[in-house]
Parts: C-alpha cells; sequence; structure tokens
C-alpha cells in the first residue's frame, strides 16, 4: 500500500478504507479500551489522531509507542467523533518502527528557543521549527519561481573566490597550507601563497554579485542564490557566519528598476506564503507574532515609500531621538535608525538610496551632479519594520574610467579584478541588481526573531555543531 502524508489525509474528500500512515508520535494517551497516538510526519503542522484497540492482536506494541517514536499505522480513515479534528485513523495494524526512550527531550512541554538549539538534529520535530522549515523550503520555491517566470536565468556561482566583492576583507581562507609550517617566501618574512593549493590567496565568498555580473553581460537576466559568508566577529540576532543570498543582476537596468524589482520580489514571496503556508502563519500568529498577518497584508496592500539618504538624515536629525550611534551626513546607517524609518517615520518598507560614496562599495555608479564633498552613488537599501535591512543594492558602475577612480578609493588593485575591468572595456551596458538575504526574509515573513531559528543548522562566532 502506497504511504499517505498527514497533509492529505487531512484533505481527503470522505472515508478510506484502506490508509497508510508512518510518522512520529507525538503524544499516548491510554484509555481502558483504546490508546490515542497523535501522529506528526512532518507535512503539516497539524497531526492526525489514531485510535489503536486494546482488542488488536499487536496491541502491545502500543507500550513501546512513546513520544519520539517512529510507527507505521495500517487502518481506516474516518469521521472523527471529537472536536476539533475532520478525519482519524483507526488502526488496523500498529508497528513501532523505532523506540524512543525516557530520555527524548521533546516532551510535551514548553521549550525555550536556546535549548532549542542545542538539540539542532531534533528540533525540526518541534512545532515552532516545523513550521519554519516548512516556509523556508516554501520561499525556496518561490524564489525560482519568481525569476523564471521573468525570463531570468539560474547562475550558480563560486563558493571558493579570490576576489571581495564588498571590498570589507572579512571573509574566511581557504587552505591546504600547515598552518604550523606554511612555506615562505625568499625573503622568509611572509607567507608564500603561490604554493596554496589554489597558486593565490582564496576565501569562501561573500557574495555572488560580481560573477553574477558576467552572465548578465552574456544572457541578460541572471539571479544566484547560494550559501555565502561573513567572518565578521558578529553575535547580533540578525547575523551569521553563513547564510543564503539572492542576487538578480539586470543589464539594461538602472537604479529605479532595481528598486521596482526588489518591491515585486518582497511581496511576491509575502503573497506565495499567504497562500501556501497558511495554517504555518496562523501559528506564528497565534504564538511568534501576535501581529503578524496585519504586518504582512499591510505590506502587501501599498507601494513602498522611497526616500533619499540625504532625506533620511534629516529625517533622524528632525526626530527628537536620541540615538545610541548619532548621526551625519556621510555616516554609515545603523540598525536603529533603518528600524525607526520603517517603523516610527513611515510606518511601512522604504527603500534609501543616493548614499555617499565614501561608504559604499566600489563598483557602485557614482552619481553625476554632485556637489564637492557630497558625491553619492546609485546604491538603496530596502528596510523593512523589524527586522531593518532586508536588500542591499545598486546600479553597478559601467563606465571604466569611473570603475577604476572607485577602485582607487577603495585602495583595491586592479591587477585582482582585470577580468571585472574588461567587461567595462567589452560592451559595457547600464546594470543593476541587490542582494536579499534570505534569512532575514524569513525573519520577516515568519515574525522569528533570531537568524539562528530560521537556519537548519546556526553558523556563528564559536558555533559550528552539528
Amino acid at each position: 500500500m502506497q504511504r499517505t502524508l498527514v497533509k492529505d489525509a487531512h484533505l481527503a474528500p470522505g472515508p478510506l478504507d484502506a490508509i497508510l500512515l508512518q510518522g512520529w508520535v507525538r503524544t499516548r494517551r491510554d484509555a481502558k479500551a483504546f490508546s490515542f497516538i497523535e501522529l506528526n510526519d512532518g507535512s503539516c503542522l497539524k497531526g492526525m489522531q489514531v485510535i489503536v484497540d486494546a482488542a488488536l492482536p499487536d496491541y502491545a506494541n502500543v507500550a513501546r509507542a512513546n513520544t519520539g517514536a517512529s510507527v507505521e499505522v495500517r487502518g481506516k480513515l474516518v469521521e472523527s467523533k471529537g472536536g476539533g479534528q475532520k478525519w482519524e485513523v483507526v488502526a488496523e495494524k500498529f508497528t513501532v518502527v523505532g523506540e524512543a526512550d525516557a530520555t527524548y527531550p521533546l516532551q510535551k512541554k514548553g521549550h525555550t528557543l536556546e535549548f532549542l538549539r542545542e538539540i539542532a538534529h531534533l528540533r525540526p520535530r518541534s512545532n515552532l521549527f516545523g513550521a519554519v522549515f516548512r516556509v523556508r523550503s516554501r520561499l525556496a520555491y518561490a524564489v525560482h519561481q519568481f525569476f523564471q517566470e521573468r525570463g531570468f536565468h539560474y547562475v550558480h556561482a563560486p563558493i571558493i573566490t579570490a576576489s571581495d566583492a564588498e571590498g570589507a576583507g572579512e571573509m574566511f581562507r581557504v587552505t591546504t597550507l600547515d598552518a604550523a609550517h606554511p612555506p615562505l617566501t625568499e625573503d622568509g618574512k611572509h607567507v608564500d601563497h603561490a604554493k596554496d593549493f589554489f597558486g593565490k590567496k582564496a576565501f569562501l565568498t561573500v557574495s555572488g554579485q560580481l560573477e553574477g555580473e558576467i552572465f548578465a553581460h552574456a544572457l541578460s537576466s541572471i539571479y544566484t542564490f547560494g550559501p555565502t559568508f561573513r567572518a565578521e566577529n558578529s553575535n547580533t540576532s540578525r547575523h551569521a557566519s553563513e547564510f543564503w543570498m539572492i542576487e538578480p543582476e539586470v543589464a539594461f537596468c538602472d537604479l529605479h528598476g532595481n528598486m521596482d524589482l526588489a518591491e515585486a520580489f518582497v511581496k511576491h514571496l509575502i503573497r506565495d506564503a499567504k497562500e501556501h503556508c497558511a495554517a504555518d502563519l496562523a501559528f506564528f500568529s497565534q504564538f511568534v507574532d501576535k501581529g503578524l498577518n496585519e504586518r504582512l497584508d499591510f505590506v502587501l496592500q501599498r507601494p513602498f515609500q522611497r526616500c533619499s539618504y540625504t532625506e533620511a538624515v534629516e529625517i533622524l536629525a528632525q526626530s527628537g531621538k536620541t540615538w545610541e550611534h548619532p548621526v551625519a551626513w556621510g555616516d554609515n546607517l545603523q540598525s536603529e535608525h533603518e528600524r525607526y524609518l520603517s517603523e516610527e517615520h513611515f510606518k511601512c518598507p522604504v527603500t534609501v538610496y543616493n548614499y555617499p560614496r565614501a561608504i559604499k562599495a566600489f563598483y557602485m555608479r557614482q552619481n553625476d551632479g554632485c556637489a564637492p564633498g557630497r558625491e553619492t552613488v546609485a546604491a538603496m537599501d530596502l528596510l523593512v519594520p523589524g527586522i531593518g535591512e532586508i536588500i542591499g543594492g545598486s546600479q553597478r558602475e559601467e563606465r571604466l574610467a569611473e570603475l577604476r577612480a572607485g577602485m582607487m578609493l577603495h585602495r583595491l588593485d586592479e591587477k585582482n579584478y582585470w577580468w571585472y575591468l574588461d567587461l567595462r572595456r567589452y560592451g559595457s551596458v547600464p546594470h543593476s541588481g541587490f542582494g536579499l538575504g534570505f534569512e532575514r526574509m524569513l525573519m520577516f515573513v515568519t515574525g522569528v526573531g533570531n537568524i539562528r531559528d530560521v537556519i537548519p543548522f546556526a553558523r556563528t562566532p564559536g558555533t559550528a555543531d552539528f
């Protein structure tokens, strides 16, 4: 007999004379003549009640079906006599596949998120994390759906790279050299990286953007979706050392087209989650973020606000608030500033654009007509309530001379970016792109407040378990 998933059993149009369920025991309650078992297989939030009659020949197996045990049930799907459920299964054959002893940590009681992070190998079986990772799976599909339906091509950017797209230097080194006895240069003072595996310094990628630009100059519209890495020693609820990024790159597209694409993308992901993950979002709204549904609906129902960086600084200066990090023109906006703009001033998602050139990456297009000392680039950050920055992007500098000037400003060696400069020599075009942190999007959609709880196995400073 073919297995039926619990989610499909709940949607059955009528009773079934034969059904096979396989899953894990959430709870078991024994009465005099029956045992009631809640079985869940991860396909949906709600489990299926299974009734096992004490008269069954294999009823003795029920005593081994403790919370956490895996079981197989063959029986009939019938209308439930109890409240809160349409169907239940009357077992005709009950088999314990794998036992779970009394040390199983996910008993029916409350557990802190900190405790559940310590048992990341078991936390997907909990209601909260089962819901989180079902939404994560669905939204990963929705990412591809959004871009594929718009004619974008999916590009696999390299995970090992020799270039730093951000110019920040906070990267993980990839090497096969003996750390205790590395080869040295002829002067004996420096590590000879020419003798390393790749013949040069290599790192885990912080972004697939630069490689994405290569393909945008050939295929017009592309996107990458893969893991990226940061070696910053940051322990905030919004930062992780390993996370997933979605990075579209579009030829013949300016900053305004880039902002339009970012807004459409975010709204698509929210609509898809509301349509396909309604039960899980209802769970989050009840137990995680009471105002979640209203917030998501609010985002869908109106255009995102847009304001320049200069306007944003003026808004912050006139807010009357005392900032932990005082802000003046030329400074980076901090999380407190971003959240004020989206949560208190505009009270909706807002895209801040045209940032000072000095605080942004070398590849961002310099705006024309700027006053001396007030040079800006065509950069944009999308800020959302509850999170802050969720998307960062820009129009890229397509002019060779200006790009080289930007590299000089940021003290980058042109020799390391020779191929990137070639793109400006051979058929350069205006082009734009952005990066969306997948985990931050999940935090926004689920209301879960810590990035460690929306990624299967968190990688943060001092933590690389599982």
